[in-house]
């Protein structure tokens, strides 16, 4: 398997803007209230694409990297387990949310993001990634709503 990689997007600021684009033009459409974004590379785009908005940004963050009282969820990696974490404020009940992310694969990630601003009373709106990879089935294996993927492997 070929390693798939935004960097080369980053390095092109004519392709990140069109990505910020598509981005942009689809979420307004949903009409969210916040945008949320997978540390670490999702933050390259969900906080673009929330200053776009005018919307906030919310990070969903790696365990023990919030400073205040958070809420976790966990999940199964292809190699290990991980944590993702959100202040427990951060989100109002009832809010339409985005989450954004470089790459999709296995879905796992998304997921627990998706289970952890549940948790939280949002309301998912749509599920934004740069790269599908299409070999793992994640938007078969899963419902992830309204998923925009770009560009599919």
């Amino acid at each position: 398997m070929n390693f798939k990689d935004i960097t080369p997007l980053l390095k092109t600021p004519e392709c990140y803007r069109n990505v910020l684009e598509e981005f942009t033009q689809v979420a307004r459409s949903l009409e969210p209230d916040a945008v949320t974004a997978i540390e670490a590379r999702g933050f390259l785009f969900g906080s673009p694409l929330s200053i776009e908005l005018n919307k906030p940004f919310i990070p969903l963050r790696k365990s023990g990297k919030l400073p205040f009282k958070t809420i976790a969820c966990s999940y199964d990696l292809e190699y290990g387990q991980g944590v993702l974490e959100i202040h427990e404020d951060a989100i109002v009940s009832g809010q339409k949310i985005i989450i954004v992310d470089d790459v999709l694969a296995s879905g796992g990630t998304m997921v627990a993001a998706m289970n952890l601003l549940e948790k939280c009373g949002a309301q998912i709106v749509g599920c934004f990634t740069v790269i599908e990879l299409t070999e793992f089935n994640a938007r078969n294996n899963f419902d992830l709503g309204n998923l925009l993927s770009l560009v599919k492997y």
